[in-house]
C-alpha cells in the first residue's frame, strides 16, 4: 500500500470515528481503538483507556444533547491524521470536567478544536484533543471568576 493509499484509509477510518461520535455510540466508539489505545483530553489533562474511551462521547452527549463535529480540515500522512474541527451544541445537561461538573447553562458553544489521531492496523492507537477550553468555558460565561482572580 502506498502512502497515498494508507493516509487515504486513514482519513476516512478518522471520518467513521467522528461519524459514530455523532450518533453517540459511545461503545462503537471505543472499539475503534486498538486493545492499548488511547484518548487524550488535553485541555482537562485526562486520558482514557479501554471502555472509559467512550465515556468522552457520553460526557459531551449528557452536556451538549446536540453535540456537533464541524470538520473543517484533515490533513493526513501516513498513520498520522490531523483534523482542524469545531465543537458546537447547546449546554443542556451538567458538564462533568476533572475540576468539577458544570451545570447547564443553556449557552451554545462553537469551540475551535484541533485533533490528532495515530493509527496502527486500521484502528486508532492514540488521539489527543487539543479543545479551546477557554473559549469553550468563555462562551458557557462560567470564566466571570477569573478577572477577579486575576486582579488578586
Amino acid at each position: 500500500m502506498t502512502e497515498a493509499t494508507a493516509a487515504s484509509r486513514n482519513e476516512a477510518i478518522i471520518r467513521e470515528l467522528y461519524r459514530v461520535a455523532e450518533v453517540q455510540d459511545a461503545d462503537g466508539f471505543a472499539a475503534m481503538f486498538t486493545d492499548d489505545g488511547y484518548f487524550y483530553d488535553v485541555s482537562a489533562g485526562a486520558k482514557y483507556y479501554g471502555e472509559d474511551i467512550g465515556k468522552t462521547v457520553e460526557i459531551y452527549a449528557k452536556a451538549f444533547p446536540d453535540m456537533h463535529r464541524a470538520l473543517d480540515v484533515f490533513y493526513a500522512v501516513g498513520d498520522v491524521v490531523v483534523v482542524e474541527l469545531s465543537l458546537n451544541g447547546t449546554h443542556k445537561g451538567p458538564l462533568a470536567l476533572p475540576a468539577g461538573t458544570v451545570p447547564p447553562t443553556g449557552g451554545e458553544i462553537h469551540a475551535p478544536c484541533c485533533d490528532v489521531f495515530h493509527l496502527e492496523n486500521g484502528k486508532v492507537k492514540s488521539f489527543h484533543c487539543y479543545t479551546a477550553a477557554t473559549i469553550l468555558l468563555g462562551q458557557l460565561g462560567v470564566l466571570g471568576n477569573l478577572e477577579r482572580a486575576i486582579a488578586g
